[in-house]
This record gives structure tokens, C-alpha cells and sequence, in this order.
């Protein structure tokens, strides 16, 4: 039986966000394309069993879930250090995350152990300020420890590979696995019900992700106070982060009108179905991204796209989205209030970008990016 480990602990992560999407959906794809002689093992750090229940019930088909004696705080300080606990198994190891043990293992037999690492982006050594301090201490030491440890270490996509070649020699080991929309986004029943109840507008912009400083809220709040700006409220989806990031009151500092600009907070599968379907338009103004898995999710749901020329999110996007330069003399706010704008109200362009991104949206798929994570660790598992 081969086993792979699988390092579950972003699941219960105070905010999972893109991450915890990342590793939710790549488990459970790891389990349904597993070989017949595959299993998946989770293995997490000391969480209570009704935790432990929740997991199993997101993630159906593990093997088991392997709970280790440190809670999450001190595993991650344990693993940068780069001390015990192992995971116990005998399988490979892949990290969804660089929260793994970067270490030489060896099994019993004295054979060296694969451990395969995942670094979502580049963003603490490109916009460390809009991270904590720790994050990127932490994030680097870790990036170090997977330069010399780790048998491989996947990215999500081509950008992210190429900016991290620039920081630390993996030399033929970083192998590129993106993302996917989730097979779980898809419109609900109820979804007049649940329209009703998120009390959303006829048309409306939407933004989704967590409320921190690199996501660039502060410049799309900011356009909506442009009198480029389109006359339709923006609604902005996702739970709070880090950085101080106030919706309502960034808004009333930039004299937007109270209403304009709100602030759903964290929302269910469902709910984020019906706002993608329901949005006259999707916006990711993100200053820098590893990824950029909205952009994929408001293509699959057929709305048209505008975000930033941040490379992860040109990649993803494939021109099937509206682009605006980061840098530029007039201004970010600027270009971004009349991007939103030409989408908003010109309805053969939003038509023409609403059917290139659901071509675009075909080139993902959470079934080949786990078929080719087994395939890494049986290459790994062989040399």
C-alpha cells in the first residue's frame, strides 16, 4: 500500500483562506484519483476530536487522520526550527503549505523519506510589508529549509515558479500544480432565498478574499470614490485578516456614500455561488497573488473579470480579463475606476470577456492537478 501523508492543518486555520480552499479541494481530489494501491492519511496537528470530525467530514475518503502532540502555534515554531514531531508514517509527505517537517527523515530501514513542500507565492520577499513581520520571517526560514530538505516543492503557477528561481536554488524541483474552482460552487436552489437575504442589488461589483493589505481593497475603494467609477454598488466578500483593513471606514475617508461600499465578511459556498452569478462584474485588484483562484471561480460563473497585471493573476486569467496596470502615472484608483466602468456599461464588452473566461476557466482542473501530485510522488517515491 502506498500512502501519502498529507498535511491537513490549514483546514483549521483562524482564517483558512485561500490556502485552506487550496488544500481542501487538492485532499479531497488526492482521494478520489488515489491508484488502487493509494491511500491518503491526514495528518494535523493537537486538535480536538470534534475537529478531528469536521475534517473527516470535508475531506471524505482519508484513510485516517494522524493527530501529532504540538498544537498548531508551536508545531509551526518547531517545524522552522526544524525539531520533532514527525508525522509518524511511513509514506511520503506533502505539505499543502510550507508548514511541513523540512528535515532529513529516514525510515526504519535508513531509506530517506520524500517530502514535498508547497510555496503559494512569492509575496514575502516582493511585498513583505503587506505581511506581519513574523509571516515573513517565518515564511522565509521555512522557504530556506525547503532549499535544502524538501524532494520537490510545488507552486501554483508559472509566475510563481519563475519569481522564486530568482530567490533560493531549487534547481529542477519546483514543479508547477495550480488550482481549480470548486466543484462545490455551483448555484444553490434557493438562490432567490439567499439573494434575498445577502440583500444584494440588481447590479453590483464584487471583490472577493481576505481582508489584508496585499489584496489592494484600499485602491478599489478608493476608484469608487472616481467619478470614473461605474454607478453600481461594490460589494467586498471575505473574512478579516490582518492590517487594519475597515471596509466602512476607508470608504467614508474617501467620501464614497454610505451603502456604496459593504462588506459581507466571511460567506458560505452557497452564498459565494450567488454572488458570482448575480455580479455585473468581478474585480481583483490584488497588488500581488500566487495564484488568483476568484478570477477562475467568476469565470466559471460566467462574469466578467477585471484585475491587476500582477503576474500570477495574467497568467490565470490567459486575457480573458480586463487588465489594469499596477504602475502607471495617473494612478492605480485611476485605471481601476475605468476599467470597472468600461465593464459596467458596455455590455458587448462584458458579454465578449463573460465568454472568453468560461473557455478559460476549462484549462483547470482539480482532477489532473492531483493526478499530477501523485505522479510526483511516485517519481520521487521511484528515484
Amino acid at each position: 500500500m502506498t500512502t501519502l501523508e498529507l498535511i491537513l492543518d490549514q483546514l483549521i486555520a483562524r482564517v483558512p483562506g485561500g490556502i485552506g480552499r487550496y488544500t481542501r479541494e487538492l485532499a479531497r481530489h488526492l482521494v478520489t484519483t488515489a491508484p488502487p494501491e493509494g491511500e491518503v492519511e491526514g495528518i494535523v496537528s493537537a486538535i480536538s476530536g470534534d475537529r478531528v470530525r469536521e475534517i473527516e467530514a470535508r475531506v471524505p475518503g482519508l484513510a485516517r487522520i494522524r493527530r501529532l502532540p504540538l498544537e498548531r502555534r508551536l508545531l509551526a515554531r518547531a517545524w522552522e526550527l526544524g525539531l520533532p514531531p514527525e508525522p509518524g508514517g511511513h509514506g511520503s509527505v506533502h505539505g499543502t503549505s510550507l508548514l511541513a517537517p523540512l528535515r532529513e527523515r529516514r525510515t526504519a530501514s535508513g531509506r530517506r523519506r520524500v517530502v514535498v513542500a508547497t510555496i503559494h507565492d512569492v509575496v514575502p520577499w516582493s511585498h513583505p510589508e503587506t505581511l506581519t513581520p513574523r509571516g515573513v520571517g517565518w515564511h522565509r526560514a521555512m522557504a530556506e529549509r525547503a532549499q535544502r530538505f524538501a524532494d520537490a516543492v510545488v507552486v501554483p503557477s508559472h509566475a510563481v515558479a519563475a519569481g522564486l528561481a530568482e530567490i533560493l536554488d531549487f534547481g529542477d524541483r519546483i514543479r508547477v500544480v495550480p488550482g481549480a474552482a470548486s466543484n462545490d460552487l455551483v448555484l444553490p436552489v434557493d438562490h432567490d432565498a439567499r439573494a434575498a437575504a445577502l440583500r444584494l442589488p440588481e447590479r453590483f461589483v464584487l471583490a472577493v478574499g481576505t481582508l489584508e493589505p496585499r489584496k489592494g481593497l484600499r485602491h478599489l475603494i478608493e476608484a469608487f470614490a472616481r467619478p470614473e467609477a461605474p454607478d453600481v454598488p461594490l460589494l467586498i466578500a471575505g473574512p478579516s485578516g490582518w492590517g487594519g483593513i475597515d471596509v466602512a471606514a476607508m470608504a467614508a475617508a474617501e467620501g464614497v456614500p454610505t451603502g456604496r461600499v459593504r462588506a459581507l465578511g466571511h460567506v458560505s459556498e452557497e452564498d459565494l455561488a450567488v454572488l458570482y452569478d448575480r455580479a455585473t462584474a468581478f474585480v481583483m485588484p490584488s497588488l500581488a497573488e500566487g495564484f488568483g483562484l476568484p478570477v477562475v471561480e467568476a469565470f466559471v460563473h460566467g462574469t466578467p473579470v477585471v484585475h491587476s497585471d500582477a503576474p500570477a493573476l495574467d497568467e490565470v486569467a490567459g486575457g480573458a480579463g480586463l487588465r489594469v496596470t499596477l504602475a502607471g502615472p495617473d494612478g492605480y484608483a485611476t485605471r481601476l475606476a475605468q476599467a470597472v466602468g468600461q465593464v459596467v456599461d458596455d455590455p458587448a464588452l462584458a458579454a465578449r470577456l463573460a465568454s472568453l473566461g468560461r473557455d478559460r476557466a476549462t484549462a483547470f482542473d482539480w482532477s489532473k492537478s492531483a493526478s499530477r501530485v501523485w505522479a510526483l510522488h511516485r517519481e520521487l517515491g521511484a528515484s
